[in-house]
């Protein structure tokens, strides 16, 4: 049975996608793990919608916070928990509502208000749910924030940071002076060379960008700043084969990985390049990725098209990325 939107809303946490995955990915050799699973079948993806302008809550301040990284390069920012802290919660803006870690509940003496069925990429199962009173980011503040207790492994990741707090706001990663920006949504123009600006669409509360294709065959890409290593679905890993056939380069060689989600989830996957990827104004050749048949892409309505997950290892080779939340597009800084 398919989820349904109210339980996808309580936490997709593709902040799981990868989190320690390629880190600790092992390869294995050819046939020692499947990673097979049902494929679903072929769908065109949809004209591209114009983007709408969602306006933010009127009490949103502008937020700038220095952030840390854990050992697989997240952002990690600090973030308050009734008067205590502050705690570094992973960024993550492939999760649509924010998490605490089982220990972090523990230490804060946090009560079960009850079960919710909660989302990882692999699957989704019944999570305790526990009451902030308050949760502080910076000058940030929310009362009485409903959140999921999670298995989070490693002692680095207090919680998980989601979109359920960028309602209609403007998120900078600024990976070159290690810092972060909330604030309000405004307008963007390219600089060639320099600047470039990719529309996008909301899905479920994170921004799908819906201008990008892969050798010219249209695909659809989800930002994900809480995977460390960029993902694919069994669609997109197709028609890179194909076009490898087609353009008469060689067979790549198979190669399993063995990943982890940030809540101990463990799956398989497999280690593919993609030849040419652009994303509006901006191309980007031999983009390694892992192909493994994820529930994630069920709960974001992209089983069925060629479908990307773009990681920390591709959002990292840029100065800085925006999304703006309110205006429905995706800003890169070129280094």
């Amino acid at each position: 049975m398919s989820p349904t939107r109210r339980y996808a809303a309580l936490g997709l946490l593709a902040a799981s996608v990868a989190a320690p995955a390629l880190a600790r990915a092992a390869i294995e050799p050819p046939g020692a793990l499947n990673a097979g699973g049902p494929t679903a079948g072929p769908q065109m993806a949809g004209a591209a919608p114009v983007p709408q302008l969602e306006l933010p809550d009127e009490d949103s301040p502008n937020t700038e916070l220095n952030t840390g990284r854990d050992r697989n390069e997240h952002m990690l920012a600090p973030v308050t928990i009734n008067g205590q802290g502050p705690f570094n919660f992973l960024l993550d803006t492939g999760a649509n509502v924010s998490c605490v870690s089982h220990s972090l509940a523990e230490r804060l003496a946090l009560k079960t208000q009850d079960m919710e069925l909660v989302h990882t990429v692999v699957g989704a199962r019944e999570r305790p749910v526990v009451m902030l009173d308050e949760l502080q980011v910076g000058p940030r503040n929310r009362k009485r924030v409903r959140a999921p207790s999670l298995p989070i492994q490693g002692p680095e990741v207090d919680g998980v940071l989601g979109v359920d707090w960028l309602k209609g706001q403007r998120l900078v990663l600024n990976f070159k002076a290690g810092k972060l920006d909330i604030v309000r949504s405004q307008a963007d123009e390219g600089e060639p060379g320099r600047v470039v600006i990719v529309p996008a669409r909301r899905r479920h509360g994170q921004l799908t960008i819906v201008d990008a294709d892969l050798s010219g065959h249209r695909i659809s890409a989800i930002i994900d700043s809480g995977a460390e290593g960029s993902l694919c679905n069994r669609h997109l890993r197709d028609l890179a084969m194909a076009i490898d056939r087609k353009q008469g380069a060689p067979a790549q060689p198979t190669r399993y990985v063995r990943m982890e989600t940030l809540a101990g989830e463990a799956f398989t996957g497999e280690a593919i390049n993609l030849p040419f990827l652009r994303l509006g104004g901006l191309h980007l050749g031999n983009v390694p990725v892992t192909f493994a048949e994820m529930h994630v892409f069920d709960i974001w309505d992209l089983a069925d098209v060629p479908a990307i997950v773009i990681g920390m290892d591709l959002l990292r080779q840029f100065e800085q990325v925006a999304l703006d939340f309110g205006r429905s597009q995706v800003r890169f800084d070129f280094i």
